[in-house]
């Protein structure tokens, strides 16, 4: 039996396996399950697969066979305990004979939420909770915020130079970043659900509003627009929106968006901030200055009316990419 490292180190890998399928998964998680015989000799892996099709611990069980008599189940997330598109995890998992099960994190899904968990254990089965537990969370994120407060984790995404600007006084915008960093904005399209932009951005950018990813996405995000779109635009076919935008977000959780990509603009930016429903800022860094004040501002709208006013959030991760460096800021 694997020692409490080499169970962190199993998970981690699990965790990789998840990551790999974000994109084909949702509105169900991207779990990652690795299965170790009694002999270890060999370990069995597993990856959930698209709505309606086996689960990640029910590939690894099948890929195991007899094998999984006596195994230890590493899985990113809590099995399921109930009926949905598939059978119960759990009811395979204790007809297999595996004997342990370790366990990431617990579902918060209502439909789970420990149930699962709790079956195992009935069973006989010893069960290990919150094993690598901050690298699941992280991994899983989205997903777990959506199951507890039934909305998506709204990024929203900026790109400025070193004092805060978003395009010239001639309108101007393209390209304030690099080649690097504009790459990695498709790649996290391509992990979210829905793509969000003011029908301004739309008439005056045309943006397509796709993940143009290398190798392609495996999935396009819903693209979503605050009022309309022209018919011809190419952001079309969208989901047109309006009213309060906590209102929006709602909705789009009822129609099982996971993760939500604000991209603009400046107003629509400002009112997502001053609404509260910002979970997490990309914001893309040029090492480049507008000057003067006269340039677009990455917020347009009414500002902190005091220095004790100021939103404040906390960093997470600085990565540089090419000439530009990306910021993460969790609220």
């Amino acid at each position: 039996m694997a020692d409490e490292a080499g169970l962190e180190e199993l998970m981690r890998r699990a965790v990789a396996l998840g990551s790999a399928v974000r994109q084909t998964t949702p509105p169900n998680p991207w779990v990652g399950a690795i299965l170790v015989p009694q002999d270890a000799t060999t370990e069995f892996a597993g990856a959930t697969e698209p709505p309606g099709a086996r689960h990640a611990e029910i590939v690894a069980l099948d890929a195991a066979g007899r094998a999984a008599h006596g195994a230890t189940l590493v899985a990113t997330l809590e099995p399921c305990s109930h009926h949905g598109r598939t059978p119960p995890c759990v009811d395979a998992i204790i007809e297999s004979g595996v004997t342990r099960v370790v366990v990431g994190v617990e579902d918060p899904d209502p439909k789970v939420a420990g149930a699962g968990i709790a079956r195992l254990r009935e069973a006989g089965i010893e069960v290990v909770v919150g094993v690598a537990a901050a690298e699941v969370a992280a991994s899983l994120g989205a997903y777990l915020h959506h199951r507890r407060t039934g909305r998506p984790l709204v990024v929203l995404k900026l790109a400025m130079t070193l004092d805060g600007r978003t395009a010239a006084r001639d309108g101007t915008s393209k390209w304030i970043t690099g080649e690097e960093a504009r790459a990695d904005v498709h790649h996290l399209r391509a992990e979210s659900d829905a793509i969000l932009v003011g029908a301004g951005t739309v008439r005056s950018d045309d943006p397509e509003l796709t993940a143009r990813t290398d190798p392609p996405a495996l999935r396009q995000p819903l693209r979503v627009v605050l009022g309309s779109a022209p018919r011809d635009a190419r952001v079309q076919p969208a989901l047109e929106m309006g009213g309060d935008l906590g209102g929006v977000v709602d909705v789009l959780g009822q129609r099982g968006i996971l993760q939500l990509l604000v991209e603009g603009g400046a107003s629509v930016a400002h009112d997502f901030v001053s609404a509260g429903l910002v979970d997490r800022f990309v914001i893309y860094l040029a090492p480049a200055m507008m000057g003067g004040d006269d340039g677009a501002p990455v917020l347009k709208g009414p500002g902190a009316p005091s220095i004790d006013s100021l939103w404040r959030g906390d960093f997470i991760s600085v990565t540089k990419l090419g000439d530009d460096l990306r910021v993460e800021v969790v609220a």
